[in-house]
């Protein structure tokens, strides 16, 4: 008896790499199953209850406070008048409806991007204008507000954050840390050493993952194949959820229920915002250099601001007298704090040695001491 011989089998030649490149932007790009109340039309999408008239406000307020900061802060930089920065107009839903969910007793590390996340739990605008200058009178946040200075390492908060949770959670509070990353970030590794030590730990965290849609110059659809980041949850045993990030009554409502959850003890939740960079990587940067007017296409029809604001009007909660009046709080209120922050006196030599410990180390008293000598100063005329 003669056996018959099996074919060998064949393995199918991956697609080339331009077709592989497009099947993942496609992919990404249909991946657009999240949660979202309102429709970038203002109308309700039924898919849950709306926060109270009061709070709903209260959103749209920050959204302006951190809208005109960005807005503010390009033309104080074209007239030198303010560093580099990563500016954050069209992310305002992602970071205020985040932010606005804690209370000043919990912790918020923020990255680069960030300012508007800050400036909703408290930060003050001169504080925020001052760091944004590299002045020491922006290096320290104050005393009653647990905001860490804007991290420029990519996730290294991360850690950071679970470390502060723990901490927390050790001195029997029921407070939480929340921690931002951008989507590029989620890539690194301290970024899953994070979830991975917050879960088995049950840290009282929640994680933000601003997906923008850029890291740098670079699409998310290049740097992963992933198409739904906040499954990456998955791997680590806690909840993920994915969320309009454009929209502020779906983020607020999603982080609500992840502190919530973390201050019963259950433990920390990887939230995705979807949102879109539709400004560049940082006041520096020329973002024609790498995207096109298609990757931007359909974004300002999203555009968070407008969306509540025709929402309110639509729901009879704001009109254009109210409208008005509410712009030219927030734009005074920016104009004093840029009175304030210029006022400031000019930063000293030694005092790049203040606020990295509570207590100088010996280490730095002998820096401090060396920059006091070669200005020819001691402590006491310092």
């Amino acid at each position: 008896m003669t056996r018959s011989k099996s074919k060998p089998k064949t393995t199918p030649a991956p697609p080339p790499p331009d077709a592989a490149f497009d099947a993942a932007a496609a992919a990404y790009e249909q991946a657009g199953n999240m949660f979202q109340l309102i429709a970038p039309d203002g109308t309700s999408t039924g898919a849950g209850e709306l926060p109270n008239p009061e709070t709903r406000l209260r959103l749209y307020h920050e959204m302006r406070r951190a809208r005109h900061f960005d807005e503010r802060g390009w033309v104080l930089y074209r007239q030198g008048r303010l560093g580099v920065f990563p500016p954050f107009g069209g992310m305002e839903a992602s970071q205020v409806g985040t932010a606005a969910a804690l209370t000043a007793d919990d912790w918020l590390f923020p990255t680069y991007r960030d300012t508007g996340a800050a400036l909703t739990l408290g930060l003050p605008i001169a504080r925020a204008l001052a760091y944004w200058r590299t002045s020491p009178h922006g290096w320290a946040m104050p005393e009653n507000l647990k905001v860490l200075p804007f991290y420029i390492p990519i996730a290294t908060q991360y850690p950071h954050a679970v470390g502060a949770a723990l901490a927390e959670k050790r001195k029997g509070t029921n407070n939480v840390a929340m921690a931002y990353i951008g989507d590029g970030g989620s890539s690194e590794g301290d970024f899953h050493e994070a979830l991975n030590f917050a879960g088995a730990l049950e840290a009282p965290c929640v994680f933000i993952l601003q997906n923008n849609g850029w890291a740098i110059s670079v699409p998310t659809r290049s740097q992963t194949r992933a198409t739904n980041l906040s499954k990456r949850a998955e791997g680590y045993g806690i909840p993920g959820v994915r969320v309009d990030g454009n929209d502020v009554l779906a983020t607020y409502h999603v982080t609500r229920e992840a502190v919530e959850r973390a201050r019963r003890g259950e433990g920390p939740t990887l939230i995705e915002t979807v949102t879109y960079r539709v400004k560049p990587h940082t006041v520096a940067d020329d973002p024609s250099r790498y995207r096109t007017d298609a990757d931007n296409e359909g974004w300002d029809a999203k555009d968070p601001v407008l969306r509540l604001q025709t929402h309110l009007m639509n729901e009879g909660l704001l009109t254009g007298d109210s409208e008005a009046a509410l712009l030219e709080e927030v734009a005074d209120e920016f104009e004093a704090a840029l009175k304030e922050a210029d006022a400031y006196p000019d930063p000293e030599p030694a005092e790049i040695l203040d606020h990295v410990f509570a207590e100088p180390t010996p280490q730095l008293r002998r820096q401090r001491e060396q920059i006091l000598n070669e200005q020819g100063l001691s402590e006491e005329n310092a």
